[in-house]
């Protein structure tokens, strides 16, 4: 791996990846959404002179591995930021039938690319879904999945943001309503778990307890397990079988590398 005293300081970076990056449910001062990657770009723009860091981020929630190769990977040639981040694949692997190995495959030829047209690149894994209803029968397939991430990091030397070992996102608290994306606290763990991982000083640990609070009983729980699949497993499930994405529609928010 590279040497990350130079890391520190960065004068531009990119993000790139679906509604994980983009900020899904961490909603930001100007009303759009913010998120871990937002937040990192703070961190490392804390580190230089005011006005002497860009950002852009081209991440669009639902959006597939390939049409993140298509759409967004490219763009990297042509800003050539110091920093890039790549979090991608993980709807695809949602999706029955899904190969990981597949998957994993495509992965690494978009992270060829990207290691081309940038400085330093930093992938994420995916989170353990242990705890999480319906996902949870997914976690072979994303352990598979993180596991050839790891191997792709150590063949292109790139960092690892690696979300499968941090236990503080196991709290309930660190996820929305909907479960799938995070909570603004699950976002800030996430941000300080990335800067940690290129080797910045770290401002709080991302896997600081959490206060400590009751535990719902067991009908609480299947009360809001009931609701909770109401609410966002019917129309998630709806939106797939009817071929639809989130996405649809949407434009990246923060598409060109500008001061932040």
């Amino acid at each position: 791996m590279a040497d990350y005293q130079e890391t520190l300081d960065f004068s531009s970076y990119a993000a790139l990846g679906d509604s994980f990056t983009e900020g899904l449910n961490d909603p930001g001062p100007d009303g759009a959404f913010a998120g871990w990657a937002d937040r990192l770009a703070g961190m490392l723009a804390a580190r230089r002179p005011d006005g002497d860091f860009r950002y852009a981020n081209l991440a669009v929630r639902g959006r597939l591995l390939d049409q993140i190769a298509t759409e967004q990977v490219p763009q990297i040639r042509r800003i050539q930021p110091d920093l890039v981040t790549l979090c991608a694949g993980g709807n695809d692997i949602l999706r029955p039938g899904s190969d990981p190995d597949l998957t994993a495959e495509r992965f690494e030829a978009a992270v060829v690319e990207l290691r081309e047209h940038t400085g330093t690149l930093l992938i994420c894994t995916g989170f353990d879904t242990k705890d999480v209803p319906v996902l949870r029968h997914l976690r072979g397939k994303i352990a598979t999945y993180n596991a050839h991430l790891r191997a792709i990091a150590d063949r292109n030397d790139c960092q690892v943001a690696d979300l499968w070992s941090l236990r503080s996102v196991h709290d309930r608290r660190a996820w929305s309503d909907d479960r799938l994306h995070l909570s603004p606290e699950g976002h800030q763990r996430v941000a300080l778990l990335a800067a940690r991982s290129l080797g910045l000083p770290a401002a709080a640990d991302p896997e600081a307890p959490w206060p400590a609070r009751p535990e719902p009983t067991a009908a609480e729980q299947r009360r809001e397990n009931l609701q909770w699949a109401r609410t966002y497993l019917l129309p998630w499930v709806g939106r797939r079988l009817r071929g639809e994405s989130s996405g649809d529609h949407v434009e990246a928010k923060r598409p060109e590398l500008l001061p932040l």
